[in-house]
């Protein structure tokens, strides 16, 4: 969205020490913080990208928040994949305008905004019904409420069976993600890619078993390690703090079996 804020909208807030506030404007509304508070009514208006100060004088710089920045401070129920894996993990995929995906687990819905983002067609399987609202809840709040004419998610248990035979992609968000693959080779087309997110080198042992076992082909298993560096001239050197690992990306691709 471009355009100065509005009423409704969702803005970033950062601090001089690069904190950051999710707000949402609503009339009459205030931002507070250690530092006296903000009115909403102040930043309607305004364009993005434009400083404001509380009424104690804390400078803070409002921007439209990224998909990053809005996946990492939304509300959450279950624990979310990372923006520095859901970019690859789209790569990985090859999603794009028109791929019909199925995700299972949705969570809160980082995987989905990245997905529909990138013009896919979703079809979210959640055991919890709290956890689906959420993400629902987010994906609009973020996307619009235009999206979920491709946004369906269901409560389903993906363990139990997969409808349809026609998926280009099917993203696992799962502990045992080993016991979908029986189901994923029936679904996806043939050539489609399977890709799942798991936290432990434990899971993606059992994972590369059962798609070997699935005649699955092309399977590779990696992590993604994100390091900032510190610039200040003179002194560059890496930061002492780095985000290592979050979990590892399985994907591989469904054979033709004619």
């Amino acid at each position: 969205m471009n355009g100065p804020f509005a009423l409704g909208d969702t803005v970033l807030l950062v601090d001089h020490k690069r904190r950051r506030y999710l707000i949402t404007l609503e009339a009459g509304g205030q931002f507070h913080s250690h530092a006296g508070f903000l009115p909403h009514d102040e930043l309607v208006d305004l364009p993005d990208g434009s400083a404001v100060t509380t009424t104690q004088g804390q400078a803070f710089v409002a921007w439209r928040p990224t998909l990053s920045d809005y996946i990492l401070k939304m509300p959450r129920g279950a624990q979310v994949i990372y923006p520095k894996d859901l970019g690859p993990m789209l790569m990985l995929a090859d999603v794009g305008p028109g791929v019909r995906v199925l995700e299972s687990g949705v969570g809160s819905g980082a995987m989905s905004m990245a997905l529909l983002r990138a013009g896919a067609v979703v079809t979210g399987y959640e055991l919890r019904e709290d956890f689906a609202k959420r993400a629902v809840s987010n994906v609009t709040r973020m996307l619009g409420t235009d999206v979920l004419d491709r946004y369906d998610v269901q409560l389903r248990d993906c363990y139990e069976g997969i409808d349809g035979t026609d998926f280009d992609r099917i993203i696992l968000d799962l502990p045992e993600p080993w016991q979908v693959i029986g189901h994923a080779a029936v679904a996806l087309r043939p050539g489609g890619i399977v890709i799942a997110y798991t936290p432990s080198i434990v899971q993606v042992i059992r994972l590369r078993a059962a798609l070997d076992a699935a005649g699955f082909a092309m399977a590779e298993t990696l992590e993604v390690l994100n390091r900032t560096w510190h610039v200040e001239d003179p002194a560059v050197r890496p930061d002492h703090r780095m985000v290592a690992h979050t979990g590892f990306l399985t994907h591989a691709r469904r054979l033709n079996e004619e």
